[in-house]
């Protein structure tokens, strides 16, 4: 017995035999090449591990087949979200511009008509706009003083702002559906395409190169290795929300302006804005990143052909702002507008801010409120604008833009005074700019036979990822409020360590940053015991489908 157990504590000793060893002496034949090959040699430094981790991520984001995979592994590592820079449509703060091109990678330039490729309309244009011009005028007299209009009063917006763009909204819709009624027979796509009153329109991207937080810093200097890197640039989550008046989509993406090499061109040169957002007028807000372009995926009108916005917003402005900061605000309007429908529909087609599109997309915006028209064509030719692209990346988006245009003078006794025909005519130009087929492949990121939930045959994680997806946009808050470090504990806790003989319960006194947990740390839902399989499971907790990033 005393052997038996001095035998089972001996250690287990690999013995090699003469047939063993003989075998591994053997050479494989493709052991040798005529030239040498050694292994990458790799930076090991904290930097070098790091961004290899990263680049592991964005491919595996990249080899997800559903669009709404790859949204939900934009949000993985934020639980309650990221502290994104917030870029609403008509929240423009002063001297915006610049950081609106850094951060949408834009090259403007301003122009006084449209770009040359429209010049092939412009006769079909011109019998437009006399068929038009009548029925156009009565719209603007109808609108603008006969019609009492009634609205919501909304405590965010001036009651200033709000008329106007009641007003705007009813003219653009009538002027909409007039170009419409008297293009439908002449252009083909106009028939087919499909109108949005008041879409959502949501985009999310990462922009690097920009200053450190001053929190960061301080986060920093905390750790010793993290001493030599406090001014080491860091990216930005962005966030745009805005709302269009009406959208116009189409099955085909419109022909690009330039050929996608000009968008390569030394000359188009965007301006680096490296200082903190905070310092501009813009603020922060913790939420999931979304990317959202009017409508849901599987839709079969996925491209965009024209968006209306108004500029309410420019008539409630600070007048020390001056005219020409209220035109750049225009511009700064239409930049993010362009970018940002844009953005939602490359992810639609499978492409991510980590994952840069193949080839470029195109739409027209226009600014207005009836009287005033702004007309803009926008050109997005990349969205890689993290820390590794920032400065490696030498490719621009274009974006096209005219001052604002007087389309007439005045109105006096029920008649338009001064209607000028080349601002309609540009209007209609841009209607009748067909889409056409590309010859390239438009989805080259998404599976092949699995593009959006709904092609999923599993019933259970079809359901599962759909409801995940939804819950994941709406933004509403969690079951457990965020954590916050209250104003008494920053000074008497933190700043002043004047209660060190309380128990040491709450996170920031245990190293803990709950800001850095991951959309899965969560528990899944309780199966309970009356609902499990028959006749036996231990499974407590439902399936979950989370994409491995």
């Amino acid at each position: 017995m005393h052997l038996v157990k001095f035998h089972r504590n001996l250690p287990k000793f690999k013995f090699w035999t003469k047939r063993r060893y003989s075998h591994a002496l053997l050479t494989d034949e493709n052991e040798y090449t005529e030239a040498p090959e050694y292994p990458p040699i790799l930076d090991m430094s904290l930097q070098g591990r790091k961004l290899r981790e990263r680049q592991i991520v964005h491919e595996k984001i990249q080899k997800l087949n559903t669009v709404e995979e790859k949204q939900i592994a934009l949000n993985m590592p934020r639980y309650y979200g990221w502290k994104c820079v917030m870029l609403n449509e008509d929240k423009i703060p002063y001297n915006a511009l610049p950081l609106v091109k850094c951060y949408t990678r834009t090259h403007f330039i301003p122009s006084s008509s449209l770009p040359d490729v429209y010049s092939e309309t412009a006769s079909l244009a011109d019998l437009v706009v006399k068929q038009t011009k009548s029925l156009i005028e009565d719209i603007i007299i109808l609108e603008s003083e006969a019609v009492k209009h009634n609205y919501v009063a909304e405590q965010e917006k001036p009651e200033e702002q709000q008329k106007e763009d009641m007003i705007t909204k009813n003219i653009v819709k009538q002027i909409n559906r007039i170009i419409c009624n008297k293009l439908s027979d002449k252009a083909s796509h106009i028939l087919s395409s499909q109108a949005d009153y008041e879409p959502r329109h949501e985009a999310f991207w990462f922009v690097g190169g920009l200053d450190v937080p001053h929190t960061v810093r301080n986060q920093r200097k905390k750790h010793k290795w993290l001493r030599d890197q406090l001014e080491e640039p860091i990216d930005r989550p962005v966030q745009y929300i805005g709302t269009p008046l009406l959208t116009l989509r189409s099955n085909l993406p419109l022909k690009p302006l330039l050929p996608y090499v000009e968008a390569t061109n030394p000359d188009f040169k965007v301006p680096k804005f490296s200082f903190v957002p905070e310092s501009v007028g813009y603020h922060t807000q913790h939420r999931h990143g979304t990317n959202i372009p009017g409508f849901w995926t599987g839709d079969c009108d996925e491209f965009g052909l024209l968006s209306y916005h108004g500029r309410g917003h420019i008539s409630v402005r600070n007048p020390s702002f001056g005219l020409e900061d209220n035109v750049e605000a225009l511009h700064s309007q239409a930049l993010k507008a362009s970018f940002g429908w844009l953005l939602g529909q490359a992810n639609y087609q499978g492409f991510t801010t980590y994952n840069d599109i193949t080839y470029p997309l195109v739409t027209q915006t226009i600014i207005t409120n009836g009287k005033l028209w702004s007309f803009y064509v926008y050109q997005m030719n990349t969205i890689a604008m993290h820390n590794e692209q920032m400065d490696e990346n030498p490719k621009h988006n274009i974006c096209f833009g005219t001052k604002p245009l007087q389309l007439y003078d005045t109105i006096e006794n029920g008649q338009v005074k001064g209607f000028n025909e080349e601002v309609l005519k540009m209007l209609v130009q841009l209607y009748l700019n067909a889409p056409e087929e590309r010859d390239h492949e438009m989805k080259p990121f998404l599976g092949k036979e699995e593009q959006i939930i709904a092609d999923i045959e599993d019933d259970e994680k079809r359901r599962w990822l759909e409801s995940r997806y939804k819950h994941l946009v709406s933004n509403r808050p969690k079951h457990y409020l965020m954590p916050e470090i209250y104003l008494w504990e920053r000074i008497y806790k933190i700043k002043h360590n004047t209660r060190f003989f309380e128990a040491k319960r709450r996170f920031f006194e245990r190293d803990i940053n709950p800001f850095k947990r991951r959309l899965d740390e969560h528990l899944p839902p309780y199966i309970p015991k009356v609902l499990r399989p028959y006749p036996r499971c231990r499974k407590k907790f439902e399936n979950t489908y989370y994409p491995k990033v």
